[in-house]
């Protein structure tokens, strides 16, 4: 009887252990798989791993990727294996081999000018009508943060293009094209007169420019674009990504800045100088591009990191907040498991000198780079409002795609 009682008690216990231990088995695939990407980049000659809590290992057609990487020719592309211990599936993942890709780090500030395609509705108020306060775009479904491409089919360029098509309506019935959640939209209404004014009104505020101070990330000596900020160029009041037309790259310099504290992060503040850099091809998530046919020193240039080789730990920040020569200071990084598009990286700003001088990360620093065992491996892209000793980063892997791609289409526009 005693030992059916122990038996039972054993098996008990055995239970007990095995759910323990499958729990925490599956917790740390969970955690595991989630710092994993589905694809990866790899250099030729180099070997290839990642970087987790548990030992993973990467099979390749049945061998350990670590005893084959060396023979990959640039260009392939393979389907590999992530297992825990080398036994334990985790997941699945597409590694491509390319050629070890240089780069000029540049930290230096710039100033950029960017014109809308259309114009930003940024406002809708009431106008003064002799029937009281109304708003015919507002009524009629249009909303803040739509792009104004063209109204009655004449397009649509700046502030006043759309002033002088609604003034000279005399109250018909006016059709506006715009853009929403890149979806093609039309809207028509009848503007009305103001009281006060006596010209006719919709009740649209618009923009259709922005300007400010960023900094460059790095040069591209194999396709020529430039780049900078790690994020886009959003609407001040919106907080829309602007759909540029145009815009410009302009060198600048620093002339002062406003120190940060917890709840007010400081700010950089320069002049924009004449030297012109480069035309804005594209304004997206991971930044501005351009094209340049500015010469620069390319014997500077250094390897961009792939993500994989980042470590959790020193790195040095290059930015200028004095004049027009960037400064390394130190600080460390560590990968961010929940990141979006450009918070790839945490930074903590370490140097005594830029934390006494600044209080850590400055409105304007967006773009400086990343510097980790000698390779690129990031730009500033945000301040904790919270902690401006703190901040994240985008991986120059991403931004170096996004390079890629504007150097391609510039490409398809000149054959």
């Amino acid at each position: 009887m005693k030992g059916s009682v122990y038996l039972c008690k054993f098996f008990k216990i055995l239970s007990i252990v095995l759910f323990v231990f499958s729990f925490a088995l599956y917790g740390a695939l969970f955690v595991i798989d989630r710092k994993l990407n589905d694809n990866y980049k790899v250099s030729s000659g180099e070997g290839f791993s990642v970087d987790t809590l548990l030992p993973v290992k990467v099979i390749c057609e049945g061998q350990n990727i670590k005893n084959v990487a060396n023979t990959f020719s640039v260009g392939a592309k393979y389907s590999v294996e992530m297992k825990m211990f080398g036994i334990i599936p985790v997941t699945k993942a597409n590694l491509e081999v390319i050629d070890p890709i240089y780069v000029l780090p540049l930290g230096t500030p710039f100033g950029m000018k960017i014109y809308t395609k259309g114009v930003l509705v940024v406002d809708l108020t009431d106008v003064d009508s002799q029937n009281g306060y109304v708003n015919p775009a507002k009524k009629a479904g249009l909303k803040t943060g739509d792009l104004i491409i063209s109204v009655n089919g004449e397009k649509i360029y700046s502030n006043s293009d759309l002033s002088k098509i609604i003034e000279k309506s005399n109250g018909s019935e006016i059709t506006v094209v715009i853009e929403r959640d890149s979806k093609i939209k039309s809207i028509s209404f009848k503007p009305v007169k103001s009281k006060s004014s006596l010209v006719y009104k919709a009740g649209i505020w618009v923009r259709d420019s922005s300007a400010g101070i960023g900094t460059l990330t790095f040069y591209s000596p194999a396709t020529d674009v430039i780049c900078g900020l790690g994020h886009g160029v959003c609407d001040n009041d919106t907080g829309k990504l602007l759909t540029i037309n145009s815009g410009e790259i302009y060198a600048a310099e620093i002339i002062s800045y406003e120190k940060g504290k917890i709840g007010s992060p400081g700010e950089l503040k320069g002049r924009i100088l004449l030297t012109k850099y480069a035309d804005i091809l594209k304004n997206c998530t991971s930044g501005v591009f351009g094209y340049s046919s500015e010469i620069f020193d390319t014997t500077r240039v250094i390897q961009v990191a792939l993500k994989q080789e980042i470590e959790n730990g020193n790195a040095y920040i290059m930015t200028t907040i004095d004049g027009v020569t960037p400064t390394l200071y130190t600080c460390k990084v560590k990968k961010n498991n929940n990141q979006s598009e450009n918070q790839n990286l945490i930074i903590e700003v370490t140097d005594k000198e830029l934390l006494k001088a600044t209080g850590g990360i400055l409105q304007g620093m967006s773009g400086s780079p990343l510097i980790q065992n000698g390779k690129l491996i990031g730009a500033v892209t945000h301040v904790l409002v919270d902690d401006p000793t703190k901040g994240y980063a985008i991986f120059a892997e991403n931004m170096l795609e996004t390079a890629q791609w504007v150097a391609e289409e510039k490409f398809r526009d000149a054959s």
